[in-house]
């Protein structure tokens, strides 16, 4: 009998384990929710001023908890596609198919991942510049005309 009374405790503590994560989970969301009410509302404040028009505090709930569910399915999908692919970070490659649906979309991450990729490698250009300047690789001369572009050279001679 004492073994039964132990299994209830054990499987009650658990249940009670189960509803506190539940409940982190929830406030956690909550507060999640409310900053993107707010931030909602804050855009709709700012398209009414454009267009000159108010919106209710029910469409902006309302367009608030729409967003909120989209974006909820869109990390889900995000998570599915890169446990998928056998990987645990989400890439530029998952976003990019979870966009496949909307052209425009897709069009435009695709041209902002290329302006990323094209900064990044200068970025690393110019680190490499400088770790070679600091070993005393370059000179002054060609330190200048790395800087300078041809067009800006030619008008100083």
């Amino acid at each position: 009998m004492d073994g039964g009374r132990k299994n209830a405790g054990r499987a009650e503590g658990e249940k009670e384990a189960q509803r506190d994560e539940e409940g982190e989970e929830e406030g956690g969301d909550g507060r999640l929710k409310a900053a993107f009410h707010y931030t909602v509302a804050c855009f709709c404040e700012e398209v009414g001023e454009d267009k000159e028009i108010q919106f209710s505090k029910q469409a902006i709930a309302a367009i608030s908890e729409i967003t909120f569910r989209q974006c909820e399915c869109f990390a889900k999908d995000l998570e599915m596609f890169a446990r998928h692919a056998k990987r645990s970070t989400i890439n530029l490659e998952d976003v990019k198919l979870l966009a496949r649906r909307s052209s425009s979309l897709l069009e435009y991450i695709t041209q902002k991942s290329e302006e990323i990729a094209l900064n990044s490698l200068e970025q690393k250009g110019k680190r490499k510049q400088k770790t070679g300047s600091r070993k005393g690789r370059n000179t002054s001369d060609e330190q200048v005309d790395a800087v300078l572009p041809e067009s800006e050279d030619s008008n100083m001679a």
